[in-house]
């Protein structure tokens, strides 16, 4: 029996969001997209939806295109029609709460700040999926929160970005190949 996963990467939709740091999970999404060799099928249940295989699993992506805090709107769509159970829903998002770089995983767990994951657990009733944080922090002193994820990336994270995005599809990986290995750190 076939088994169905949705990555769900979270960013803004633009031009003006593509580049900056709330934006982490679209910039991992083209890595994954290439490792995975995930096709583009269009634009449905307000995401762009990629699709492909990883072994006999069946692989969907999308990128949310409904802002980010209204990220569940989509997730809950998708979700629905395809009928994926929570536990094969995996998040990739930037985390402000953790030190540029560091990649955590967790099977299950709270919004924290995060607007978009907090829509998501909101709209579909639970916070037991796994998701991929990456971090982006800490908030420089006297930066507001908002400014700060909303900014680019420096010079020097942006040569750091291809590393750190290879790092999250080899966890998608696991999660994929070793569900019950999944930390909840």
């Amino acid at each position: 029996m076939e088994i169905m996963y949705l990555i769900v990467c979270l960013g803004n939709t633009g031009k003006k969001y593509e580049k900056t740091r709330h934006n982490l999970g679209f910039i991992a999404a083209n890595y994954i997209i290439k490792n995975f060799e995930l096709i583009k099928t269009g634009n449905k249940f307000k995401s762009i939806l990629y699709e492909g295989t990883a072994g006999p699993d069946k692989i969907f992506l999308v990128k949310p295109q409904t802002y980010m805090n209204n990220s569940g709107e989509a997730v809950q769509l998708i979700k629905g029609f395809y009928k994926i159970p929570l536990h094969n829903i995996i998040l990739i998002f930037d985390d402000i709460d953790l030190p540029f770089g560091t990649i955590r995983v967790r099977k299950k767990g709270s919004g924290g700040t995060h607007n978009g994951i907090k829509s998501v657990i909101s709209l579909l009733g639970s916070n037991n999926f796994p998701r991929i944080r990456i971090g982006i922090g800490p908030v420089p002193h006297k930066w507001d929160i908002t400014n700060f994820v909303l900014s680019n990336f420096t010079k020097e994270e942006e040569k750091l970005l291809p590393e750190i995005c290879k790092k999250s599809v080899l966890e998608i990986d696991r999660i994929i190949t070793q569900p019950d290995n999944t930390s909840n750190n």
